[in-house]
């Protein structure tokens, strides 16, 4: 090492949607995971949000790429420029070194050993000199202030962008998971689907993106709290003229019924290989929703008229995953559920 060189500790939640890295107990990076390179000489050009922003839009020369796929690394090399390039934006105040780190990066629980050991290698060409991984679950429910080393089952379900992870929490373990790739990626497909075979029009994956933030549901009635109708814009499919749509949440609710009803089987099926002692906890507390996902409209009330056992939105459920990594960051001596 280095005369200058030092340690800092981060917390990683690695997302198919986005990234979100937490440094001295603060949210220092939140950026889509997204990098954009230069096709001719590969390298980064631009890394996050503002390659989110050329991401559909790029010319011949640059190409944007998602480097995580359902959850996994499907892009290794991409994925190594964009952790590097979102690590610089925690020290971008220092230009003469960058510092050795210690870290703890959330990953999916259904990960195979190859794609856990995509994820390490990733983050120790990234500088990374000690690397924990976290079964994301785990880290929401730590990030939700649930005692993870009770004698008690807590049931978490955790709605990414490219996977689902359901886990049965007791005594410092995972008792029973099941991991599905199947989450907001795939509701995003079939806004696109249902927009093209219903409606004529093309619409980009970042329109309907749009279209699920302004009217995405899980009912088919919301009452009081349904959304204005939201207007699309885009080209008629056969003549490519412009066309002008009106969509409201009822027949986006129908549209996403299918993908939805998904996760609602994932969760039984996990329900169903929990032993009864566990199960009965979980009647009692509840089950705890986090992710992305846990913010569509109606999905916490579809999950528990299904399943008869109350479902709960976690406070903060777009960060509870790196919330609960920055936890085990404090805690590795002492969290035997790490990993290295």
């Amino acid at each position: 090492m280095g005369l200058f060189s030092f340690i800092q500790e981060i917390a990683m939640d690695l997302g198919t949607a986005n990234t979100i890295i937490i440094s001295d107990d603060k949210i220092v990076v939140d950026e889509p995971s997204v990098v954009a390179l230069d096709r001719r000489t590969d390298k980064m050009i631009a890394v996050g949000g503002d390659a989110k922003m050329m991401y559909e839009k790029e010319h011949p020369n640059i190409r944007t790429i998602r480097p995580l796929r359902d959850g996994v690394i499907a892009d290794f090399s991409a994925c190594e420029k964009m952790i590097r390039g979102l690590i610089k934006m925690v020290h971008s105040g220092n230009r003469f070194f960058s510092p050795s780190l210690r870290m703890v990066i959330g990953v999916p629980s259904g990960s195979t050993e190859v794609e856990l050991r995509a994820v390490r290698d990733s983050a120790e060409r990234a500088d990374g000199r000690d690397v924990y991984l976290i079964f994301e679950p785990m880290a929401a429910a730590l990030g939700m202030g649930l005692d993870v080393e009770a004698p008690e089952g807590n049931m978490i379900v955790d709605i990414g962008g490219g996977s689902t992870e359901i886990a049965v929490i007791s005594l410092g373990g995972i008792v029973c998971n099941n991991s599905i790739r199947v989450a907001g990626d795939e509701l995003t497909a079939d806004i696109q689907e249902y927009m093209s075979r219903q409606h004529n029009v093309k619409v980009s994956e970042r329109m309907a993106e749009r279209i699920k933030l302004h009217v995405g549901s899980a009912l088919t009635d919301l009452g009081e709290e349904a959304p204005e109708d939201y207007v699309v814009h885009g080209p008629n499919r056969i003549t490519a003229l412009p066309m002008e749509v009106p969509v409201c949440y009822q027949e986006i609710a129908h549209c996403l019924d299918k993908t939805v009803a998904k996760i609602e089987n994932a969760v039984l099926s996990a329900l169903e290989s929990t032993p009864p002692e566990l199960y009965a906890d979980i009647v009692k507390n509840g089950i705890y929703l986090s992710g992305g996902g846990a913010l569509l409209r109606g999905i916490d009330s579809r999950l528990t008229e299904k399943i008869n056992i109350p479902f709960h939105i976690a406070e903060d459920p777009l960060h509870s995953v790196a919330k609960g990594a920055g936890i085990a960051l404090k805690n590795v001596d002492r969290f035997s559920f790490l990993m290295r």
